[in-house]
């Protein structure tokens, strides 16, 4: 049997994922609870700056069209981001375990001189600033997007929900959870697969086939928490 896995993550992602999870033998559903909605980003705020922190690819989509310094070190949160950052031409890229938080540990340990500028969407606003400003750094913010939540699942993820068999929901953010929670679907036959507990917690109890966290906060993480659920709905 070929398990259905409904994906909330937002666009480019989404799309990556489904591609990983066809590889596996799952049957990708795309249904991105989080929609991309450019603001503009005013190019004054890279005056000085030596670092760029990236949290999510879309911060570097939504810096396409602004001339940046080839030179620049850039701090990604984990594999996906940094190979973006590695494609777009930059060389000097350092590449974190997949978790914002542990990303800040990294660069307080590594002590870079110069400034720093984190770019984000806007509900991250401060968050890892805030604690490298406490670490000593000169820490900057920048929000160019933000995300605003989808009406509520595709009609092929309604579907495959109320279908015969289980269906895995993948989830890798709290705020594409608390989308996916305010549209009242009917989880009774789903098993919940999230990045980490926070990102599960808006859907937490909800699952009528289990629940699933990450080991680690990364793609390596869920597809080991994927196949231990394949493993456990197949028995």
């Amino acid at each position: 049997m070929t398990l259905p896995v409904i994906v909330t993550r937002s666009q480019p992602g989404a799309r990556e994922t489904a591609d990983s999870l066809s590889a596996l033998g799952f049957a990708p559903i795309l249904s991105p609870m989080l929609q991309i909605v450019e603001t503009g980003f005013d190019p004054a705020a890279l005056a000085g700056v030596r670092h760029l922190i990236l949290t999510s690819v879309n911060g570097l989509i939504a810096l396409r069209d602004v001339k940046l310094a080839e030179n620049l070190r850039v701090w990604c949160v984990g594999q996906s981001t940094a190979g973006a950052a590695r494609a777009a031409g930059f060389a000097d890229v350092i590449e974190g375990r997949g978790n914002a938080d542990d990303l800040a540990r990294l660069i307080l340990a590594s002590s870079p001189e110069g400034t720093l500028l984190h770019v984000a969407n806007e509900a991250a606003a401060g968050n890892l600033v805030a604690t490298l400003r406490s670490g000593g750094l000169d820490a900057r913010f920048a929000a160019p997007y933000r995300t605003d939540p989808a009406d509520g699942l595709s009609a092929s993820a309604r579907a495959a929900l109320t279908g015969p068999g289980p269906v895995i929901l993948l989830v890798h953010s709290a705020k594409a959870a608390a989308a996916v929670a305010a549209s009242g679907p009917d989880l009774q036959n789903a098993a919940l697969v999230a990045i980490s507990a926070a990102a599960l917690a808006p859907l937490a109890g909800q699952a009528g086939r289990g629940e699933w966290i990450a080991g680690q906060p990364d793609e390596a993480g869920l597809t080991e928490a994927l196949q231990q659920t394949r493993a456990a709905l197949l028995r």
